[in-house]
C-alpha cells in the first residue's frame, strides 16, 4: 500500500464525526427556538459538540448564559432541552 493511501484511509478514519452532520437540519431546527433557545444553540454549536459529549457541552453553555444574565433562569431548562434537539440533528 503507497504512503499516499495509507495517508487517505488514516484521514479518514480520523475524521470527527460532525464531519458528516446535518447542519442543515440543526439550522433549520434552531430557526424555531425561542430567543433564548437561539443564543443556547449558537453557544452549544460554537463548542463544537459530539454525540457523546452533547448533554455537558449544552448545560455548561445554558449555565453560563443563565449566570452571565443572558438567557432567563427561569426557562433555561425548557430551552437548553429544545435547543439540544436541534443539536442532536445537526449532529446527525
Amino acid at each position: 500500500m503507497s504512503r499516499t493511501m495509507i495517508a487517505a484511509v488514516a484521514a479518514l478514519v480520523l475524521l470527527p464525526a460532525t464531519a458528516w452532520a446535518d447542519a442543515a437540519a440543526g439550522n433549520a431546527c434552531a430557526a424555531n427556538l425561542t430567543a433564548d433557545g437561539k443564543q443556547i444553540y449558537t453557544a452549544s454549536m460554537a463548542a463544537k459538540p459530539t454525540a457523546e459529549t452533547m448533554k455537558d457541552v449544552v448545560e455548561k453553555e445554558t449555565r453560563g448564559l443563565a449566570m452571565g444574565g443572558k438567557i432567563a433562569r427561569g426557562q433555561a431548562r425548557e430551552n437548553a432541552v429544545a435547543a439540544g434537539e436541534c443539536i442532536r440533528a445537526a449532529l446527525q
